[in-house]
């Protein structure tokens, strides 16, 4: 069962990867040390909610699901993501429903 969820979690991590970059969300240089270190939930305090998807939300769910392992405390990244991408209108709402099924997903794992 969880690996059949890792598998659905890992194509819509795919979808989430095309919908930033058809929204000219993609970002094509790598975030410092200094921006991956913070401590603060999402990087809030160093780069931008796109930026931490691509550059740690998406590596880590890879690398958890390459250990098919659980998730610790699930995955709720939908409500950050109304608050981010506010700016979008309408252009947010594939993105938004994205991050809702991968936190559903996520919730399977727990």
């Amino acid at each position: 069962m969880r690996e059949a969820v890792w598998s659905e979690i890992c194509l819509a991590l795919k979808e989430l990867e095309r919908e930033l970059y058809s929204l000219d969300l993609w970002s094509l240089q790598a975030p410092s040390r200094i921006q991956l270190a913070s401590t603060q939930p999402f990087c809030v305090d160093t780069m931008a909610f796109e930026q931490w998807l691509q550059w740690v939300f998406i590596p880590r769910l890879r690398l958890l699901a390459d250990q098919g392992l659980a998730l610790p405390g699930g995955c709720q990244v939908t409500p950050m993501g109304e608050q981010a991408f506010r700016h979008l209108g309408r252009r947010q709402a594939d993105l938004l429903a994205l991050l809702a099924r991968i936190d559903q997903l996520a919730g399977n794992l727990e």
